[in-house]
């Protein structure tokens, strides 16, 4: 477990991943963000906030982004959403998906990212897998470790990249706005999905089903 205070030095290199130009990119966000605009609301230090988000204590622009489809809204959409235990099914409450849309981006250049993918990755970094694996109890301590990362990995890193924790097949990332000088994603041209459109929703249902999860009935 990894859930103590960050040490004063790196114990080893940390990994630097190569991110391609043209790599694609998935993205679930509220609709009235534009789909590659950074998210400039910092966190609360101590309460609520994602994974490595920006808090008063290190203040930058970030956006969280998915190498899939399931990836991108596993992690936004599914997290902490119970399974029953008699069906198997999950039921994904509207609150949580009706403001939101997937956007289809790819990398505009080739960018340098820490890796978070591997033990030896992790270790490099003083850290387990639970930097990456933590739930949302340890998120202002997985904040902290964050920032201490980039501190540690400043100016050249551009962003993390971990395995996803709720699809493990594939990888998700954070990027942040401060370091590099050109604009790190554009949209591919293939429209948004808006979650709170009958068709979005449509859309959303069939991407849920093999996760066994459908979204609730209107008034849920």
């Amino acid at each position: 477990m990894g859930k103590y205070p960050p040490p004063d030095a790196l114990p080893g290199v940390p990994t630097r991943a190569v991110l391609r130009k043209g790599t694609p990119m998935y993205r679930v966000h509220s609709t009235h963000r534009e789909p590659t605009a950074y998210n400039s609301q910092r966190a609360h230090p101590f309460y609520f906030g994602g994974r490595f988000d920006s808090t008063l204590f290190d203040s930058y622009g970030y956006l969280y982004v998915g190498f899939s489809v399931g990836a991108a809204i596993s992690e936004v959409l599914l997290r902490s959403v119970p399974i029953d235990t008699d069906s198997g099914e999950r039921l994904l409450l509207r609150k949580s998906f009706e403001r939101r849309s997937l956007s289809f981006l790819r990398l505009a250049a080739d960018i340098e990212v820490v890796s978070l993918m591997s033990g030896r990755d992790l270790s490099a970094v003083a850290q387990t897998g639970w930097l990456v694996q933590a739930e949302g109890a340890d998120y202002p301590q997985t904040r902290d470790w964050g920032h201490w990362i980039r501190r540690q990995t400043k100016a050249w890193a551009q962003g993390f990249v971990w395995p996803s924790k709720r699809e493990p097949a594939d990888r998700v990332a954070i990027l942040f706005d401060d370091r590099g000088e050109s604009a790190v994603l554009e949209p591919t041209g293939v429209a948004s999905i808006d979650f709170g459109t009958e068709e979005g929703e449509r859309w959303l249902n069939g991407v849920l089903r093999p996760y066994h999860t459908h979204t609730a009935p209107r008034g849920l």
